[in-house]
């Protein structure tokens, strides 16, 4: 298989992520595992494969992309065998991104794997819904509307505003069912030494988000431009003071600007020890 160039000299190709579930999975193991090579990629997830016809059909679509010149690989998480072999005969590259996997975890556990459609991304039935009150949660006590409730809160996010407190809030909720709280450390609060009050009793809790001030404005400038709130100079201030903030309460806190949601949501979980709730 042999790759074009798009216009800016990176190779390109096409990648389809093929489940008998939500494709999560195949998307999350394809990703990290292309994410190594130089490539410009073009991916199309097919979620709920669950029939031959439908294997048919897609095998049909992959073999006329490959007989029109693309570049093309497949990642796939199927549990039914039949199914697999439809895919694994299109005319390109296909990775079964469990079969390698599995065998020597089955030695391991001394236990014969059972494959299941669907059950990578399936949830109990408690875990759904410690999910969905933790959104809830998240939702209902974003950016300080409702302080009264930070007694439930796993954890209390900080940081001045727009330095993705609320965006890490709801993925802690829908990935990991963490009640995630946060509050918006606004120019008034640097007008008093020490935390604001509603905080105090909540240190514990605490984690603060920063940002590079030069982000902080390009964000800004594109809700509010040409005001006070958007000036690289404000945004100078406010980094400079709530991380001012952080060091002297001795409250831990990251730079949330090369960062995803992802990344920032792990390092969190981590720095807090918090568990992810699976009941």
């Amino acid at each position: 298989m042999s790759l074009d160039n798009n216009k800016n000299g990176k190779k390109r190709m096409k990648v389809y992520f093929v489940s008998d579930g939500t494709a999560i999975t195949a998307e999350v193991f394809g990703s990290a595992m292309l994410s190594f090579f130089d490539v410009a990629v073009e991916t199309k997830s097919v979620p709920f494969l669950g029939t031959k016809d439908q294997a048919e059909g897609l095998k049909q679509q992959i073999n006329l992309e490959v007989q029109q010149g693309v570049a093309l690989l497949v990642f796939y998480t199927i549990s039914d065998v039949a199914i697999r072999e439809i895919i694994d005969s299109c005319n390109c590259h296909c990775y079964n991104l469990f079969g390698d996997l599995l065998s020597p975890i089955e030695q391991a556990l001394g236990v014969k794997a059972q494959p299941t459609a669907q059950k990578a991304h399936g949830m109990k039935e408690g875990v759904y819904d410690g999910r969905i009150d933790a959104i809830n949660y998240a939702l209902a006590n974003d950016d300080g509307a409702s302080v009264k409730n930070f007694a439930e809160a796993d954890i209390i996010l900080l940081g001045v505003s727009r330095s993705g407190k609320t965006p890490t809030s709801l993925y802690l909720a829908m990935q990991y069912g963490i009640k995630a709280a946060n509050y918006p450390i606004t120019e008034d609060d640097f007008s008093t030494p020490g935390l604001p009050k509603v905080l105090k009793d909540h240190k514990k809790k605490l984690f603060g988000l920063t940002i590079e001030a030069q982000r902080l404005h390009e964000i800004r400038t594109g809700r509010m431009a040409a005001s006070k709130y958007a000036s690289a100079r404000q945004c100078r201030y406010e980094v400079d003071e709530v991380e001012s903030l952080y060091r002297q309460e001795r409250i831990p806190f990251l730079n949330s600007t090369k960062l995803s949601v992802e990344e920032i949501s792990t390092k969190v979980m981590a720095e807090m020890n918090l568990v992810r709730h699976r009941q």
